[in-house]
């Protein structure tokens, strides 16, 4: 069975956003008490397989301690994708900033790096970690990546950590990175991914939704999904495997069946640009006209100031 870009019936999209909404609150709230911080697994502050050694020790040691214990990711995007001086990079569903921090290091300062996040309490401890590594390069937007705050044709790079899985609505959300690329663009995202079919038992369920697995893509949707959204260049690369065990999602939770989607859970990092012309007669359909950025869904609503370079 594939999965469509959308959330299954039995499992409502707001119902599905709350729920990741409430699981994030609760990793920073831990993470700044002083905790750790995981989102894929049942039980937030247990490190699992997907989320833990994404970083090398020398990357952690110049970051804040507090950016990396909320790292929630399957991976390490800005590893992977050539960033260069003076690019603008927006990281989607950023969390406590690691990947937001280490891009504005890339970029350097001619460069700026843009974090996309809904959760208030996500955004308090980005802010946080901005302030004790002293990024000036850096703004933090309150925001669903189904609906980015920045105007058409802002970025140079859009990455995103184990984040876009988690999206009811992942067509919505390609377009949207589509639209605030530059002609020429990157996407550059670690995701899960499901290699093979998945069960549908598994797929409704919201625990393991949350938990990155029944929210993951098979790969050939994704790469249709993004060709839709108007990408070229696609791929899909695994980086690493996992069972539901090494997921952190318990057994006993699941429904009836969810053995048949077992080792087929797997990293990957998902590449794709944007076409350095687009018919010059009209806009491309996701090159609808620029949004405006709103002071009040800036940094959780604490001002203007954080929005843009400074």
């Amino acid at each position: 069975m594939s999965q469509t870009s959308s959330m299954n019936d039995t499992a409502p999209a707001e119902s599905i956003t709350e729920l990741v909404r409430e699981r994030y609150a609760l990793a920073a709230t831990r993470v700044r008490a002083g905790g750790t911080g995981s989102c894929c697994g049942t039980g937030i502050g247990e490190g699992t397989a997907i989320t833990t050694d994404n970083y090398s020790a020398d990357v952690v040691a110049t970051l804040p301690e507090e950016a990396v214990l909320a790292s929630l990711g399957c991976g390490n995007p800005t590893a992977l994708i050539d960033l260069r001086e003076g690019e603008t990079v927006l990281d989607l569903g950023s969390g406590g900033g690691i990947d937001v921090l280490l891009s504005a290091k890339r970029v350097g300062p001619t460069g700026f790096a843009y974090g996309l996040d809904m959760t208030d309490e996500m955004l308090a401890l980005a802010l946080e970690n901005k302030t004790k590594a002293g990024a000036a390069n850096v703004a933090f937007l309150k925001g669903r990546i189904e609906e980015i705050p920045l105007p058409a044709r802002t970025v140079d790079v859009v990455i995103s950590n184990c984040v876009i899985n988690l999206a009811a609505d992942k067509s919505q959300v390609l377009r949207e990175a589509f639209r605030v690329l530059k002609p020429g663009g990157r996407f550059a995202v670690s995701d899960v991914v499901a290699d093979g079919d998945v069960p549908p038992e598994l797929r409704s369920n919201m625990e393991a939704w949350v938990g990155c697995l029944a929210g993951a893509l098979e790969i050939d949707t994704y790469k249709r999904l993004l060709a839709e959204a108007g990408f070229e260049d696609v791929s899909v690369t695994i980086t690493r495997r996992y069972t539901v065990a090494e997921a952190g999602l318990d057994p006993a939770t699941l429904p009836a069946g969810w053995e048949n989607g077992d080792g087929r859970l797997a990293s990957a990092f998902v590449r794709a640009s944007k076409p350095v012309s687009l018919a010059p007669t009209s806009p491309a359909p996701n090159e609808r006209d620029p949004l405006p950025i709103a002071s009040t869904s800036c940094c959780g609503g604490s001002g203007s100031g954080c929005c843009g370079p400074q």
